[in-house]
């Protein structure tokens, strides 16, 4: 079976036993932990600017196979990057931060620096093989993959769960300070605290989570993965680095003025107005980026009302706004995002329909009644390749079930 073909839990632990076998490592009588992909509902790049978040853990993993080794060496092979090899980490001897490009090893490395640092010992190694298939770009790859390892290595080495938001923090410190990517930390908190059927609900006034189920009422519905099949660069080379420089900027003018700590800060009506009259000349694009943060946390509270009766017709409503939104004020989409967008939106039965996660590349995303997944399906497979043919056989549309997060349990023979 091919990597690209993993569909099924069953299927991901056969093929990692056969991975292990090819490359000499011993994972059989260990565990599995599988981390799941993210979908992202309200608000898209809030997380940085300071907004309340709402999303969901969706049916893409990565799974990690693992045995300890009875050695202080963790040895790692990736299916899908089979000719990096197996990846060793001994004890604290790691490349230092941003040294390591464009390899997944960046990942592992970085959960032994952030746990060096956070005084937390890793003198136990284990042997593990990862397989993923979640798309690139909109999903949250990385962070599944880095709370993956992470919770992977405190396992073997004996030490409790620390509370879940240092698990958090502790996921992101590997990207803001050893891999060097300035992302927030939604992705992170929509994977660690997803629940079956429900949606997540983050404050960061309290730092505090709760699930919201969906209205008994709602019909059914699938949440849909528009890949484009384009390759997105990492964020630190990408214009979600911009627009968040940019948010900074504006919050750090307009501190001394009008005491905001973040976008999500300006809440009223007059507020808004005074800081749009008071940098609109001299800063207009940060006055765009402050407008879609503004508009979309005035919809997010609708947006989660209507999740909690299943009204899904609001909620693809917003949906759609939060995308023109994004398209036409955070100015953070891209060419083939929006085609998919745009294709989604002639098909009946598709609620609402946006770009996915950094930006520019990757994946967008829709709401879809679940009878009309196929329509959804043939008109993207029947135009999308005419718009864009460099991308006719790689892109992909993914049909997904809301699930738990992280699970752990025995690799199965």
């Amino acid at each position: 079976m091919r990597v690209g073909d993993v569909r099924t839990d069953r299927q991901a632990s056969a093929a990692l036993q056969v991975f292990a076998r090819r490359v000499g490592l011993r994972i059989e009588n260990g565990r599995v932990r599988r981390s799941s992909s993210r979908f992202c509902l309200g608000v898209e790049h809030g997380d940085y600017n300071g907004t309340d978040l709402f999303g969901v853990g969706t049916d893409r993993f990565i799974w990690l196979a693992y045995r300890p080794n009875g050695t202080a060496r963790i040895r790692l092979f990736s299916g899908n990057f089979p000719r990096d090899g197996i990846i060793e980490i001994r004890g604290a001897e790691v490349p230092p931060p941003k040294t390591v490009r464009d390899a997944w090893a960046r990942f592992p490395y970085g959960v032994a620096w952030v746990l060096r640092r956070e005084g937390i010992p890793v003198a136990r190694g284990f042997d593990g093989v990862l397989l993923g298939n979640i798309p690139g770009g909109g999903m949250s790859r990385s962070a599944s993959l880095t709370l993956n390892l992470l919770l992977t290595v405190l396992e073997v080495n004996g030490v409790p769960p620390p509370d879940p938001m240092r698990i958090v923090d502790m996921a992101q410190a590997v990207e803001n300070d050893y891999i060097g990517s300035p992302c927030g930390n939604l992705d992170q908190i929509m994977i660690l605290f997803a629940k079956a059927g429900m949606g997540t609900y983050y404050s960061p006034a309290r730092r505090s989570v709760r699930h919201i189920p969906i209205g008994a009422g709602a019909p059914a519905f699938r949440l849909v993965s528009l890949d484009t099949g384009t390759e997105r660069p990492g964020l630190e080379t990408s214009t979600y680095r911009i627009r968040r420089a940019e948010c900074e900027e504006l919050v750090s003018l307009a501190a001394p003025e009008f005491g905001i700590r973040c976008l999500a800060d300006v809440r009223s009506p007059e507020l808004y107005r005074a800081i749009l009259a008071r940098f609109g000349e001299s800063h207009p694009a940060h006055c765009r980026r402050l407008k879609y943060i503004y508009e979309a946390q005035r919809r997010f509270t609708r947006m989660v009302r209507a999740w909690r009766a299943g009204d899904l017709a609001t909620v693809g409503a917003v949906m759609r706004a939060d995308g023109h939104g994004l398209r036409d004020d955070y100015e953070i989409s891209g060419r083939e995002l929006e085609t998919m967008c745009d294709l989604a939106r002639t098909v009946p039965g598709v609620l609402g329909e946006r770009m996915l996660g950094g930006g520019d590349k990757g994946a967008a995303g829709a709401l879809v009644l679940a009878a009309a997944v196929p329509r959804l399906r043939r008109a993207v497979e029947r135009a999308y390749p005419l718009c864009h043919p460099a991308y006719a056989g790689r892109f992909a549309v993914h049909e997904l079930n809301i699930v738990d997060g992280l699970t752990v349990g025995p690799l199965r023979a």
